[in-house]
């Protein structure tokens, strides 16, 4: 059975939603490669999952819609290393910094007005683009 993830202080992934399995891997190591099952995968069903609230949850499925199957797991990888244990605990970091990187919701947009200035000064300027291109035009009765 696999270890419970620790996510924060007041999150953590309970052992029993995870899921992990092990293949051949295509990284480093020689001969041994085609002997040991080092790749590690993990899966985790994000939208059975207890730990999490409907809100971390929604934007998990929502920016990770790529790696989510058919099933609704999470599905990462890794076979980096040589060593079977240092794969499965790259897959558990990896788990853990998605889960953080949507823990907390991004800021809402305040919308603004431009300034009065502003607005003058892109209203000039687009005055002037327009004198400079009426002057650069061909007229009849002009030798140039």
């Amino acid at each position: 059975m696999p270890r419970p993830l620790v996510i924060n202080s007041k999150i953590q992934i309970p052992g029993a939603e995870i899921s992990l399995s092990f293949a051949r891997s295509a990284g480093p190591g020689g001969q041994n490669v085609n002997k040991v099952n080092s790749k590690a995968v993990l899966r985790w069903n994000v939208a059975k999952s207890t730990q999490l609230s409907y809100a971390v949850k929604s934007r998990l499925l929502e920016r990770f819609s790529g790696r989510i199957n058919q099933v609704g797991e999470l599905v990462l990888a890794s076979d980096t290393h040589r060593e079977q244990p240092r794969n499965v605990s790259a897959c558990y970091e990896r788990l853990r910094q998605l889960i953080l990187s949507v823990l907390v919701a991004p800021r809402t947009r305040i919308k603004t007005r431009p300034s009065r200035g502003s607005v003058e000064r892109r209203l000039q300027k687009k005055q002037q683009m327009s004198k400079r291109k009426q002057n650069r035009r061909f007229r009849p009765g002009s030798e140039d």
